[in-house]
C-alpha cells in the first residue's frame, strides 16, 4: 500500500484554502458591513482626535467660535445613532435601511478653523434646556434637522409623541419626561402667512410678506427656543401681497404682476418673523432663544431624475467649491436680517439670538443626501433611466446632525455667559 508524502498532502491542502478563500470572502463581507453599521465598533483615538467638552472657565475665557469656516475631517467614531435606534426618521431619509451601499459618508465631522467643535452629548443639552419648549419653524430643511435632533438626544431619554396634526404630519411635538422638555415642529415654509400650490388651488404660492404665520406666531408665549429655517420655497412660482396689495411676483406669466423676484421678499419675511418674535417675547418676560439657519445648498448634478444626480461619495476638499450666486445671497440675507435684529433685541432683557450659518459646512457635503435612495432600494431591478433623486434633505445620520452640535454649543457659551453675568 502506498503511503501518501506529508508533502504532497499540504500542498494539497493549500491548493483547496486558495480555492475556498474567495467564497468565505464573498459571504463575510455583507455580514461585516451590517455588523459595522448596526454596532460600530469603538476605535482607541488620538489625542487628536479627542474632542472633550470644555469646562466654564474655559468658555468664558474664550472668544467665541466662529463655525461658519473649517473642513471636514475623518471621525472614527461615526454618528452617535443609526437606522434602526432611532425611530423618528422620515422614510425619505433613512438612507442606510433603503439600501445604500456605502458607509464613508457617515464617518466625518466639521472642524472650524479656529476652535473644537465637541462631539454632541445629549445629557448637556438636557441640562441646559429643563422644563424648556424647542420649536423647529419653517420647511421640511427644519423638519430635517428636528428629527436629527430627536435621534442624538433619544440615544439618552426616548421621547414619547404628544400630538400631531396636519398632512404628512407637519405639526408634531414630543415630550421628554425625563427632564420636562418639548420639542415641536411647525410647518411654515415662509415664515409668514402664506397660501402653498394646490392640485385644487392656485399654482402658485400666495404670501403676505408682512404677516407673520399665526400657525406658530400664537404660541410664542409658550416657547423657549426657536429654530428658523426657510429658502428652497421661495423658489417656487408666488404672488407676493403687501399691505393688502399685491407687491408683485416670481414667475408668474399671464397674471399680469410686476417680476421681482424672491430675494427682497424673502428678507422681508424674515424681518416680519424677527420682530414678530422681538415684539411678542419682549413683553411676556419670559425670553427666548432664537436661530435663524442660513441657506442649505442642493447638490443636484445634472437632471434631478437621473440615477446619481448626487452621486459623490466623499465630502469636497477645502478650495473645490466655493459658495457663490444664489447660495451665497440667500445666506448674507439670513445673516443681515439676524445682525439687525439683534441690535434691536439689544433694548430688552432674555432675548438671545444667533445665526446658524450652515451654508458653507452644507455646500462641502455633497455625499450626504439621500439621492436614489428616498426610495427604498431603487436599483433591485437593475438600474432604470428615469430614478427619482433627493439632493435638497440630508440622510439621518448625516451631515445635517452637525447643524444640533453647533447649536448645543452656542447655547452652552451663553449659558456660561449668564452666570457669570448674574
Amino acid at each position: 500500500m502506498g503511503v501518501t508524502s506529508p508533502l504532497k498532502g499540504q500542498s494539497h491542502s493549500r491548493s483547496l484554502t486558495r480555492k475556498l478563500l474567495p467564497y468565505v470572502l464573498y459571504a463575510l463581507l455583507p455580514i461585516a458591513v451590517f455588523r459595522f453599521y448596526f454596532h460600530p465598533f469603538t476605535f482607541p483615538l488620538s489625542t487628536s482626535d479627542q474632542l472633550p467638552h470644555p469646562n466654564q472657565e474655559e468658555i468664558a475665557n474664550e472668544t467665541p467660535c466662529n463655525y461658519t469656516y473649517g473642513r471636514w475631517v475623518h471621525d472614527k467614531m461615526g454618528p452617535l445613532y443609526n437606522g434602526t435606534t432611532c425611530g423618528t426618521i422620515k422614510e425619505g431619509q433613512n438612507c442606510i435601511t433603503h439600501g445604500r451601499p456605502d458607509l464613508g459618508y457617515l464617518y466625518w465631522r466639521w472642524q472650524p478653523s479656529q476652535c473644537n467643535l465637541p462631539r454632541f452629548d445629549p445629557n448637556t443639552f438636557f441640562n441646559l434646556l429643563s422644563n424648556k419648549h424647542i420649536a423647529f419653524v419653517g420647511d421640511s430643511m427644519a423638519r430635517n434637522q428636528l428629527e436629527s435632533l430627536l435621534c442624538m438626544l433619544a440615544t439618552a431619554s426616548y421621547p414619547n409623541l404628544v400630538y400631531k396634526n396636519g398632512e404628512d404630519n407637519k405639526f408634531r411635538r414630543w415630550h421628554f419626561a425625563s427632564h420636562n422638555i418639548t420639542v415641536s415642529v411647525y410647518w411654515s415654509p415662509f415664515l409668514v402667512k402664506g397660501v402653498e400650490k394646490s392640485k385644487t388651488g392656485p399654482d402658485h404660492n400666495e404670501l403676505y410678506v408682512d404677516v407673520v404665520d399665526e400657525r406658530w406666531g400664537s404660541d410664542l408665549e409658550h416657547i423657549d427656543m426657536v429654530v428658523l429655517s426657510i429658502g428652497h420655497w421661495f423658489l417656487h412660482p408666488a404672488v407676493y401681497y403687501e399691505g393688502g396689495s399685491v407687491l408683485g411676483c416670481h414667475y408668474c406669466p399671464g397674471l399680469n404682476h410686476t417680476e421681482i423676484g424672491f430675494y427682497d421678499v424673502m428678507r422681508k419675511a424674515i424681518k416680519t418673523a424677527l420682530k414678530a418674535i422681538i415684539e411678542r417675547k419682549s413683553t411676556d418676560g419670559n425670553g427666548i432663544d432664537v436661530f435663524l439657519t442660513s441657506f442649505s445648498p442642493s447638490h443636484f448634478e445634472g437632471e434631478w431624475d437621473k440615477a446619481g444626480a448626487c452621486p459623490k461619495t466623499k465630502p469636497y476638499e477645502e478650495g473645490e467649491k466655493m459658495v457663490e450666486g444664489m447660495d451665497a445671497d440667500m445666506r448674507s440675507i439670513a445673516i443681515e436680517e439676524m445682525e439687525a435684529a439683534k441690535v434691536n433685541a439689544k433694548k430688552f432683557k432674555g432675548l438671545r439670538l444667533e445665526t446658524l450659518d450652515v451654508t458653507k459646512l452644507s455646500l462641502m457635503r455633497p455625499d450626504g443626501h439621500p439621492g436614489p435612495y428616498m426610495y427604498p432600494f431603487p436599483f433591485a431591478n437593475g438600474v432604470q433611466e428615469h430614478v427619482q433623486n433627493d439632493c435638497v434633505h440630508w440622510c439621518l445620520p448625516g451631515p445635517i446632525d452637525t447643524w444640533n452640535q453647533i447649536v448645543l454649543e452656542v447655547i452652552r457659551r451663553w449659558s456660561v455667559v449668564s452666570k457669570r453675568e448674574e
